[in-house]
């Protein structure tokens, strides 16, 4: 079992979550104290992901976030997963990603998705263009590039000549091609769109072509993870990220709730069906020591991942970090 563990990076993905009755800035304390939780563990990467419109998250302004992040650890990497690109100027990013590569050199990432990160009005807030194709994307990642590598008319100040590695994300197979055609790295949301997964990462790695970022295929896929002492207490602490599932299907996003001891009791049996399609158990592990290891050696085996990014909504920050204590000691040793 060691040995499916042995060859793969273990990094955080963390959506700054807004816990009921708190507010942001206990948001921003806790995932400052848990980057430095997990670097000591011996994690990885450490990402944050660009959502609005969203009570129960706050990393928006995720450069902002990611600088927060850096300044408070020494090692781990940090960025984002990822940057909406769409939502932004090319060049604005290239600022901001160069920015902080000034400030934290050698350990900033960028990803990049296509997704606006919230629903249409919001987009709209966002002055993103609603009818625009799903080729303009390719066209804003070479335009991203241009910056960092001087080829465009106007520069990016900071920003030229940045040591910033982009990857590409996606919930589909449309970022899996274009990862493949541009021969970047490729992290695939299987937290949430596990049905896609395996599709996306053969896709992936059928097409890649070699290029001056990688010379072979490079995926890293997302798990979410609630370890606990006992099974039982680690499906207990799941109810609030199910709550948060919940709520967003009933089309009221919510903060982080703390747990409850019967799920069942809040939502009907079409609304539970709907939760935990989003919540797939192979690519959501809930449970104890034993348990974890078990399912999370299966995901490895299955999608021969170079990196596994994992999620943990849980609403206790010290029964947070225990989960994470618990799956380095399985993955670590």
């Amino acid at each position: 079992m060691g040995n499916v563990f042995s060859n793969v990076k273990y990094s955080i993905l963390d959506l700054a979550p807004i816990l009921h009755e708190h507010d942001a800035t206990l948001s921003f304390q806790n995932s400052a104290d848990l980057a430095q939780h997990v670097e000591k563990l011996g994690y990885y990467r450490y990402w944050l992901a660009e959502h609005h419109n969203m009570p129960g998250i706050a990393s928006s302004a995720t450069s902002v976030v990611i600088n927060h992040i850096a300044s408070h650890t020494e090692t781990i990497r940090v960025g984002a997963g990822g940057i909406m690109l769409p939502n932004h100027a090319p060049l604005v990013i290239a600022e901001q990603f160069g920015t902080l590569d000034a400030l934290h050199p050698g350990r900033i990432d960028l990803g990049l998705g296509r997704a606006p990160g919230s629903n249409q009005a919001t987009a709209v807030a966002l002055r993103r263009t609603l009818n625009s194709s799903p080729e303009d994307f390719p066209n804003q990642v070479e335009e991203l590039e241009s910056y960092f590598n001087g080829t465009e008319k106007v520069q990016a100040v900071p920003g030229l000549g940045a040591n910033v590695p982009i990857w590409l994300l996606g919930s589909s197979d449309f970022s899996a091609k274009l990862a493949a055609e541009k021969g970047l790295p490729f992290s695939f949301a299987s937290h949430f769109s596990p049905d896609y997964t395996l599709p996306a990462l053969r896709l992936y790695r059928e097409r890649f072509k070699p290029s001056n970022t990688l010379e072979k295929p490079h995926v890293m896929v997302g798990v979410n993870i609630y370890a606990a002492e006992t099974t039982e207490k680690a499906k207990w602490l799941a109810t609030s990220q199910q709550q948060q599932f919940l709520s967003m299907i009933r089309g009221e996003p919510s903060q982080l709730m703390p747990p409850i001891d019967d799920i069942d009791e809040v939502w009907s049996i079409y609304e539970k069906a709907s939760v935990e399609k989003s919540v797939n158990s192979k690519t959501t592990i809930i449970g104890d020591k034993d348990v974890v290891r078990e399912k999370l050696a299966a995901f490895i085996e299955e999608t021969n991942a170079d990196e596994v990014i994992i999620n943990s909504q849980i609403y206790d920050h010290e029964e947070r970090k225990n989960s994470y204590q618990i799956i380095s000691d399985i993955v670590h040793n």
